[in-house]
């Protein structure tokens, strides 16, 4: 399995998808949900690109296969190692945020 965040050009499947996605982006945030960042933002693939409301928002634990890894080289593996450090505290803030709001719940 890969680990991290992988390279734009990847295609994957996605749990209980029939179409496939290709990756253009990283760490995205829903115009409906500001609090939550995504991992990847993605279009169909073959199609590509068909408009801002043909666009995907996903986590890395909701892809179920991978079908193709984008192009790799030096600079995309600097950009993933920082990617990988910004995503990861992120989920720790995400995290700290909800047990936060689960502990004022239970006052």
């Amino acid at each position: 399995m890969f680990s991290g965040v992988l390279p734009i050009g990847s295609v994957v499947l996605l749990k209980n998808s029939t179409k496939k996605l290709m990756i253009m982006g990283f760490a995205q945030v829903a115009a409906d949900n500001p609090n939550k960042v995504y991992d990847y933002v993605g279009c169909v693939f073959p199609e590509g690109f068909l408009g801002p409301d043909q666009t995907f928002l996903f986590d890395s634990h909701q892809i179920e296969k991978i079908y193709a890894v984008g192009y790799q080289d030096e600079e995309q593996m600097q950009f993933k190692t920082r990617v990988d450090a910004a995503l990861m505290e992120l989920r720790k803030k995400e995290n700290a945020e909800r047990k936060d709001e689960q502990n004022e719940g239970d006052h």
